[in-house]
């Protein structure tokens, strides 16, 4: 998956430190990346590039030895040789590392973009010196990383698994049932309300799969399997789901990658590992 980059490893531990003239900057317009790409490869620009233009810079994390920084360039500012590239494309180009750092940081930037200001009484926050949060010190408010738990549900039914596609979405090949964490669920309760609305199906036998960190959408995804109670006439909700249906092993047409959790999930069902 997406967040496995072993051997590196990825150290969140916050610091309040300055960088390097080397140190690695993220910056972020949009859901596009401002990078450079020569021969296939992807790469960052410098502290010492960005240095004149930045308005602000805040340490995000490591890999490895390798630090990454977030900074905010004045609007219409350009660096020489970089451009804005899109979060969503050639993902299966770039280093695995590379691409987890890149949505990591996108999920902390839209933290600091949506919480220069207190939501409870308007002063402008500041980073904490201690840890990563951003205090109000007008009020004391103190603000948290934005995490969204939500669950992706495989309901199975014995040699058949339950794939969906989205409605209106840009992402179109083949899904699983998910959805959002709501407030007094536990993460078994969503599952089985998602599925509910979703198709109209009851489930039993909850099982935990596994999680993954999905930083474009500020997300902390809870995998499951569920195999089907009753009867499997599937009432699909229309406004969620442009398809939905069952499928043998020999019919599903979904090739292994190495980033998703639900990818992960559906070639966990092909071997026969999970039913």
């Amino acid at each position: 998956m997406l967040q496995e980059i072993e051997p590196k490893q990825y150290h969140v531990e916050y610091s309040l430190r300055q960088p390097e003239a080397d140190s690695l900057c993220f910056v972020f317009q949009g859901r596009k990346a401002l990078e450079r790409v020569r021969d296939g490869s992807f790469a960052l620009p410098t502290y010492r590039e960005l240095r004149a233009e930045a308005k602000q810079l805040f340490y995000l994390f490591r890999i490895d030895g390798e630090e990454y920084y977030l900074a905010e360039l004045e609007e219409g500012k350009q660096i020489p040789g970089y451009d804005w590239q899109d979060l969503r494309r050639d993902r299966e180009k770039k280093d695995k590392a590379f691409h987890f750092a890149e949505t990591t940081a996108y999920h902390l930037a839209l933290w600091y973009r949506d919480n220069k200001f207190c939501g409870r009484c308007g002063g402008e926050t500041q980073p904490d010196q201690d840890e990563r949060m951003l205090r109000c010190p007008h009020c004391g408010n103190m603000i948290y990383p934005k995490i969204a738990p939500a669950v992706i549900v495989a309901v199975t039914d014995g040699d058949r698994l339950l794939m969906t596609r989205y409605q209106g979405r840009e992402y179109k090949g083949y899904a699983l049932i998910a959805g959002f964490n709501e407030v007094g669920e536990t993460a078994e309760d969503t599952v089985r309300r998602e599925i509910r609305e979703e198709v109209g199906l009851e489930v039993r036998d909850i099982r935990y799969y596994g999680s993954q960190p999905w930083g474009t959408d500020s997300n902390l995804l809870l995998g499951f399997f569920a195999r089907l109670a009753g009867d499997g006439t599937i009432h699909m909700d229309r406004q969620e789901l442009s398809q939905a249906g069952w499928y043998r092993r020999e019919e599903i047409p979904v090739k292994p990658d190495e980033y998703s959790l639900t990818n992960h999930m559906i070639q966990a069902f092909l071997r026969g590992e999970w039913t």
